[in-house]
């Protein structure tokens, strides 16, 4: 059985030895990070998921991997594969299957990645590019995805390898999601329709769409600091641009500085002060940033246990807040 160790969860031992799993930064929506997850699903390799906001990557994730982008994989003994390609062959090796290497499957794989990749980013962001015609960039899209039908047709057999069907169709699903009825009803697309429909519905996909192989919240960096606020105060504050408090109900000016929490202390601060509340947000703050702001970070101990918890003196600067999230709570422990 495939074993993903939760967000936080510590490690695992065995043997009287700790068991230091793989780590993977993923993003739930990416197809490049979706490609990954399968293999490694189909190999049954034991990972711990970090789920990541590309609005706020974390530390760990640029320190590893310089490009920032996902999936990236850092193995048990440090080595860094930082490819979706990459993380496919070697998941490949560890469950033994063999990658799709004859001449169509190299062709569509070597295809997708380049011009159809290319297609379909300039479909989904015309902005970003010079002559911003997402249409003429979708029929150019439709144009080759009638190829690798007409390939598909010619060589049926190909599309049963699940190895091509982890390296294509996350990316044809983001294609047909741009708008699901007009490829629908597009004609020469039949075969690519035949194979992609029942995989979108499909028990691989689908595991790797939901925990413990993805997640819909991000995963917080034990490098951030967290701040637990009432929503609609998060919401105010933004409408002004300045943050008046230090915990509920009282302002900075009424305690001096902003309470703040390192990442295990969130779930404990939660049920204190939080619980009975009906919207509570999440605020990951970065702390180099605060340092930036000239505003002063202390630790501090909570005058009924002693324990240290970080306090900002002065205002929490807006630029700080790299993540806000509603927060539901967590019995783990963990934000």
């Amino acid at each position: 059985m495939v074993e993903v160790l939760p967000q936080q969860a510590p490690l695992a031992e065995s043997d009287g030895a700790r068991t230091n799993p793989a780590i993977l930064y993923s993003f739930r929506r990416c197809p490049y990070a979706i490609r990954a997850r399968l293999a490694l699903a189909a190999a049954a390799i034991k990972l711990e998921l970090r789920e990541v906001s590309l609005a706020a990557k974390p530390p760990e994730l640029l320190a590893a991997s310089a490009k920032g982008t996902v999936p990236v994989l850092v193995l048990a003994d440090g080595r860094v594969i930082d490819e979706s390609q990459q993380i496919v062959r070697w998941s490949l090796e560890q469950g033994g299957g063999a990658w799709p290497g004859d001449r169509l499957a190299a062709q569509m794989i070597a295809s997708c990645d380049g011009e159809f990749k290319a297609l379909l980013d300039h479909c989904r962001y015309p902005e970003r590019h010079a002559n911003g015609d997402a249409a003429a960039a979708r029929q150019q899209a439709l144009s080759l995805l009638r190829q690798w039908n007409q390939e598909l047709l010619e060589v049926p057999q190909t599309s049963q390898r699940p190895e091509l069907q982890w390296m294509i169709l996350p990316f044809l699903r983001q294609f047909r999601g741009l708008d699901t009825e007009r490829f629908e009803h597009e004609s020469g697309l039949e075969a690519l329709r035949a194979w992609l429909d029942p995989w979108l519905e499909g028990p691989a996909l689908q595991a790797v769409m939901a925990s413990p192989w993805a997640e819909r919240r991000a995963w917080h960096s034990p490098s951030w600091l967290y701040h637990l606020t009432l929503a609609e105060d998060w919401r105010l504050a933004k409408r002004q641009g300045f943050y008046p408090w230090s915990t509920r109900g009282m302002t900075l000016e009424q305690v001096g500085f902003v309470h703040a929490s390192w990442r295990h202390q969130v779930a404990a601060t939660y049920q204190r002060f939080y619980a009975d509340a009906a919207d509570v947000v999440l605020l990951a703050l970065d702390p180099r940033a605060i340092s930036t702001a000239g505003v002063p970070l202390r630790q501090e101990p909570a005058p009924d246990t002693g324990e240290l918890f970080p306090h900002l003196y002065g205002p929490l600067p807006m630029g700080a807040v790299v993540l806000a999230d509603l927060y539901l709570g967590d019995a783990s422990g963990a934000p």
